[in-house]
């Protein structure tokens, strides 16, 4: 190794390459076993050294030894498949930019492609996406939406509500999408009988009528109450909350067998009330609209006191009479129904009903707090009247049973790469009244969506993901058409729907935004109210509105029962989101009344819904984006581990108590 080591060293530097040979020592012929010598050679001449062939590669393999004659070869390959593989890139990159064009130069977001530009393949950046949202949604469709849809009272299997389902039908269609179809289902909904009127009387003790109470507003109802009469005295119980009854039951105030008059408002929904009402023994429930609670001057934008609110008394969503089921046509399920259903009769009234009935009742003075705003009213619990003759109050339900025929209409944009994935947007189509906030705005905003995003597709825009956009019907009894799809196909949109949203009731002011939400969409909300205007405060985003107002936290709120989106979390493990835009001072109050109309809907809004309602859209749209183009879903999973550590800690607080509860039924030897 020495005298090779030398003679590397003398090697002048423009010599050629020694050559190494290899000769057997210590073995026969071919015995490759033997010891290895090398002997160094070189050229003995000029001539020589010029015989040999300078740069040749197929020279130099020959003087390499077996095993560097391969590492040069595979050399040789990757870097021929790797530049095969660049080029291939290249080519590819170039062909599927939509905004290059023939010299590389871009093409602005907001510019039609034009026909260099491939409409086949590729896709856009996320901000390219925002600025071409911003640009195809408008707010003069919005408000020509609500007006369509609320033109007239349409609820649903009226001939009212047909005819708006294939408008909107024949508006999807006309917006050319993917796939469009009508998925249908029978459903068993209750509507006041047509015979028989509900009713209130005041009765003697004998239980003979002394005068009829008349209700204002006869078309108001319950929907899904129990059926038949209730006779007794009447308890005052504020908002009709657990804490209320529990007041009453530690003040020795008994409901059984009573008529409990219940304020609207308080947190807590119609079924809700009720459920508690009977509970407590109570034999049927009153609920009206308080002034202190909900606006009733007419002059200043208010609720009329002869006029009663509407809402449905089923504890759950979706058809009560086919609970875990879905309602598909000549499909048997067993004889159930929902246990959210009431067995005590429920019905709404109007103020000036509940001032009547009240101003005449005797007993305990309210507790601070209960006081409302009826006009000669001087708050006492009652059970009595001051009549002192043992008058009751008797009230008749008499709604019927229908079977009805659902169509929930369905348009699609299928997704490139993940079609099998869906992100929901789905509004309710149906109102018992004009329905301009319960079901006109959010439809409008739906189509508008739709509508939009068609024509992003048209101009560039592939989504990863596919979306698809719903019009429900029956949402005025409990989300029964969204509930009846989400449980028919409840194992499939389990694992392939990523998130819905639900734009009910999504205009209702314009000063500030609630947001009822799973966690797992949190950053995604936060991302989004930073990049979208408020409507009222030009120049500022939702998000530094917020801020201003005490900070975006109080944004955020838990998803609540009567909402469009609690089912797909609650049932279907699905995030989802509702959005809504209020009023600061005093909240809009002609929901499921016939006085909710367009009219009365831009007077509360300044004529501005249009504006108010692009907003919202283009936050929903927003968020939509994010999930459709992003590789991995912006979804915040460690939301719910935070939660449920909140939760074992609640638990924590009652380990002793519930340590001693399960010693009591532990078996003793």
């Amino acid at each position: 190794m020495d005298t090779i080591r030398r003679t590397l060293l003398r090697q002048p530097p423009s010599s050629s390459c020694s050559v190494y040979h290899r000769h057997s020592v210590g073995g026969a012929e071919g015995n490759e076993v033997g010891g290895i010598e090398l002997k160094l050679d070189q050229p003995e001449s000029e001539e020589e050294l010029e015989a040999e062939p300078k740069g040749d590669i197929t020279a130099l393999m020959l003087r390499q030894p077996l095993h560097h004659r391969k590492t040069v070869i595979y050399l040789c390959l990757s870097t021929l498949i790797f530049t095969t593989a660049f080029l291939l890139g290249y080519v590819a990159f170039r062909g599927s930019c939509h905004y290059c064009g023939v010299e590389g130069e871009m093409v602005p977001a907001e510019d039609k492609p034009g026909t260099d530009h491939d409409n086949q393949v590729g896709g856009m950046y996320l901000g390219e996406l925002r600025d071409m949202l911003k640009k195809y949604l408008q707010d003069e469709r919005i408000e020509s939406t609500v007006r369509r849809v609320s033109r007239t009272t349409h609820p649903s299997g009226s001939s009212e509500g047909t005819a708006l389902a294939a408008e909107i039908l024949a508006t999807f269609k006309d917006l050319h999408m993917d796939h469009t179809w009508t998925d249908s289902h029978y459903a068993t909904l209750q509507f006041p009988s047509r015979i028989q009127r509900n009713s209130l009387w005041m009765v003697d003790s004998q239980g003979e009528v002394l005068e009829e109470i008349p209700l204002e507003d006869p078309d108001s109802y319950c929907a899904y109450s129990a059926i038949g009469t209730a006779t007794g005295g009447v308890v005052y119980v504020n908002y009709g909350r657990q804490e209320d009854f529990d007041w009453l039951r530690s003040a020795g105030v008994s409901v059984v067998g009573c008529v409990v008059v219940m304020r609207v408002g308080g947190g807590v929904s119609y079924a809700e009330k009720v459920l508690l009402a009977q509970k407590a023994g109570a034999g049927g429930a009153l609920i009206y609209p308080d002034p202190a609670d909900i606006p009733q001057d007419p002059r200043r934008l208010g609720l009329n006191s002869y006029t009663a609110i509407s809402e449905h008394v089923h504890l759950g969503s979706g058809d009560p009479f086919t609970p875990g089921f879905p309602s598909f046509n000549h499909t048997q399920f067993p004889p159930t129904q929902s246990s959210g259903l009431p067995v005590i009769p429920a019905q709404p009234i109007s103020a000036n009903v509940a001032s009547k009935l009240l101003s005449q009742l005797t007993g305990p003075v309210c507790p601070r707090g209960w006081q409302g705003r009826l006009p000669y009213v001087h708050c006492v619990l009652g059970r009595g009247f001051t009549s002192g003759d043992g008058r009751r109050i008797r009230m008749g339900v008499y709604n019927t049973m229908t079977p009805v025929l659902l169509n929930n209409i369905f348009s699609s944009l299928d997704g490139r790469i993940e079609p099998d994935q869906y992100i929901i947007m789905g509004a309710q189509r149906d109102a018992w009244g004009p329905g301009a906030v319960k079901a006109g705005v959010g439809t409008a905003i739906l189509l508008e969506l739709a509508r939009t995003f068609s024509t992003m597709v048209q101009n560039g825009f592939y989504p990863r993901r596919s979306l698809l956009f719903v019009s429900w019907d029956a949402g005025d009894f409990g989300n029964v058409g969204a509930t009846e799809w989400l449980e028919g196909y409840l194992s499939m949109l389990h694992l392939k729907a990523v998130a819905y949203f639900s734009l009910d009731q999504a205009v209702m002011g314009d000063d500030n935004l609630s947001a009822y939400t799973s966690p797992l969409l949190l950053d995604l909300m936060e991302s989004a109210i930073k990049q979208v205007e408020h409507p009222k405060h030009t120049g500022q985003t939702i998000y530094s509105q917020a801020e201003k107002d005490g900070g975006s936290w109080k944004i955020i709120k838990p998803l609540y029962l009567n909402s469009g989106a609690y089912s797909f979390t609650a049932f279907g493990g699905v995030p989802a989101m509702e959005l809504r835009f209020n009023e600061d001072s005093r909240p809009y109050p002609f929901v499921n009344t016939p006085l909710d109309t367009l009219g009365r809907l831009q007077e509360v809004l300044g004529g501005r819904l249009g504006v108010v309602g692009r907003s919202l859209g283009e936050l929903i749209g927003l968020m939509v984006l994010r999930l459709a183009h992003d590789h991995i879903l912006p979804l915040r999973i460690t939301t719910y581990s935070h939660t449920a550590l909140q939760f074992s800690a609640q638990l924590n607080k009652h380990s002793a108590e519930l340590q001693e509860k399960m010693g009591m039924f532990a078996p003793h030897g």
